[in-house]
């Protein structure tokens, strides 16, 4: 799924968009299992970790528009954990860090939640 065919249809019904975040959780949490288990190149180790922050960077704008119906605190702890897998994506990016783990965890947490 492309970023482009996600937001083109972010404003579906509810249990259709929480079927393509899923997805595109998914679709992350695979790339950044295949960071942790060596199977990547550098280009592979980039556009994986690009992909996560930019999945993240539209769910944090959604949950800051006005229009969004979940709960003001729901959205902010969504919006706090957004920013930090944001900043630990880039961390791992600019090799500051090498533990994928708890990115992984989080965004599995997430999708199960969805």
């Amino acid at each position: 799924m492309t970023f482009e065919a996600y937001e083109t249809f972010v404003e579906d019904s509810g249990s259709e968009a929480r079927g393509r975040e899923r997805q595109a959780l998914s679709l992350g949490i695979d790339r950044l299992e295949r960071l942790q288990n060596g199977r990547f190149s550098v280009e592979d180790q980039v556009q994986s970790l690009l992909y996560v922050r930019r999945l993240w960077t539209i769910f944090i704008e959604d949950l800051v528009h006005p229009d969004n119906g979940l709960p003001e605190k729901l959205r902010a702890d969504i919006i706090s954990i957004g920013l930090w897998v944001v900043k630990e994506a880039d961390r791992l990016r600019e090799e500051r860090s090498s533990d994928v783990v708890q990115l992984i965890e989080i965004n599995r947490m997430i999708r199960d939640a969805l």
